[in-house]
């Protein structure tokens, strides 16, 4: 991979975005995307605007694929993947996929782990990946991001190394996040245009009739149809973590650091799954924890009123307590995230559309009051044993935690 980082820095300049590459991007936006490209609604035209850079950066590598032999394969994305190729999130699904609107996902137990901007092989069979930004906004949490996504290709596909492209259209070096990012081994940064720039250069604003598809070539492949080098069985993995935590839990042990993963493939597991909470584990939850919805607090009846299920998880790799509760009418869960006293507060809703929701939807009630005290005993921020994590502080407050002080870096464990 070290010659074609070598040969795009290169002939970076000579890649510079022209109106016909900008207005061919236009082809993977729907029409009320293409609209807001230049809405006087500031939100909803950087949304779009988002989108449209991410496309300009795919049309710019498949040109780069065809005048380079250091790049072997590009992974089509956007309206280049045939429709037979997006198959519907279902549960028992590892590897490589494609989203319904074409975006390049690896999904662990139907679950979506990580999804790629940019997907390429060079000419010694090693993969490697890039992912644009546009504001500094979407690097809060960008560094841990890229180091899962390095961890799952480099396990699927047997690479100690993996080259990371950070595509950008303002100087990401401004930040510390991205001083640290363009630092790290294998890593290039290019830096474009500035999407107001861009937008200057382009005169017809109704380019539909002007947008040219890629010709057939060996180099543009799908993503679903790269082999991967190792078994990926997340479920298994996961049920893995999931043991070693009861089993700590039960031990009475519980002082200084969680236990941390088991091999390879315990580092590959973002979030587990304990099971669902029977209505006397609620109960004792919510006696000691609030439940703050939108400013409102609620107690037992109203969640036993107001939602079907709670289920209970853990992010990783801090251990981060969540609550999932059912709503009884809508087909959704609401993620309820612990502040710095051990309150649970809505944090976002899990629609039925993701595959998160449908491995919600599969777990049976399994937790009883007295482990969920342990659970909530061992990762509360108020918990008498939680986890310590003075090496993990630091790196937490720089990646955005910062705006919570009561979570002091003795309130995570570290199993890195």
């Amino acid at each position: 991979m070290a010659e074609l980082t070598s040969w795009l820095k290169k002939n970076l300049a000579s890649f510079e975005i022209d109106e016909r590459l900008a207005l061919n991007a236009t082809r993977h936006l729907s029409k009320p995307e293409q609209a807001k490209l230049f809405s006087p609604e500031i939100e909803k035209m950087r949304t779009a605007e988002g989108r449209w850079y991410e496309a300009i950066m795919y049309e710019m590598f498949l040109k780069m694929a065809l005048e380079s032999d250091e790049i072997r394969g590009l992974a089509l994305k956007g309206v280049d993947v045939p429709h037979g190729s997006r198959q519907r999130i279902k549960l028992g699904q590892n590897g490589l996929f494609y989203s319904r609107c074409g975006d390049i996902t690896i999904r662990g137990n139907g679950q979506d782990l990580a999804e790629f901007d940019l997907l390429f092989i060079d000419n010694n069979q090693h993969i490697g990946f890039a992912e644009v930004v546009t504001s500094a906004s979407d690097m809060k949490e960008f560094e841990q991001e890229i180091e899962y996504k390095r961890t799952l290709l480099g396990y699927l596909f047997d690479q100690k190394k993996v080259t990371f492209i950070l595509i950008s259209s303002f100087d990401v070096t401004n930040f510390v996040v991205g001083r640290r990012l363009v630092r790290a081994p294998n890593t290039l940064n290019i830096q474009t245009a500035s999407c107001e720039e861009i937008k200057s250069q382009i005169i017809d604003r109704n380019p539909t009739n002007r947008t040219i598809r890629p010709s057939r070539n060996e180099k543009f492949i799908l993503a679903r149809d790269i082999p991967l080098c190792r078994p990926f069985d997340y479920e298994r993995y996961h049920e893995n973590e999931k043991a070693r935590v009861f089993t700590w839990i039960s031990s009475g042990n519980r002082e200084g650091d969680c236990p941390v993963p088991g091999d390879d493939t315990g580092r590959l597991v973002k979030k587990i799954l304990y099971g669902a909470l029977y209505p006397s584990a609620i109960r004792s939850v919510c006696k000691n924890h609030e439940f703050i919805i939108r400013g409102e607090r609620i107690d037992y009846k109203d969640i036993m009123n107001r939602y079907s299920k709670a289920v209970f998880a853990t992010d990783l790799p801090d251990f981060d307590p969540i609550i999932y509760l059912r709503n009884r009418k809508k087909q959704e869960y609401l993620k309820m995230v612990q502040n710095g006293d051990g309150n649970f507060k809505f944090e976002r809703f899990t629609p039925a559309k993701v595959g998160f929701f449908l491995w919600l939807e599969s777990l049976q009630p399994v937790l009883g009051a007295r482990i969920m005290t342990g659970l909530i005993d061992a990762f509360s921020p108020n918990g008498s044993n939680h986890c310590k994590d003075p090496a993990n502080g630091k790196h937490r407050a720089i990646m955005g935690r910062q705006n919570d002080p009561k979570r002091s870096s003795e309130t995570y464990p570290n199993i890195r």
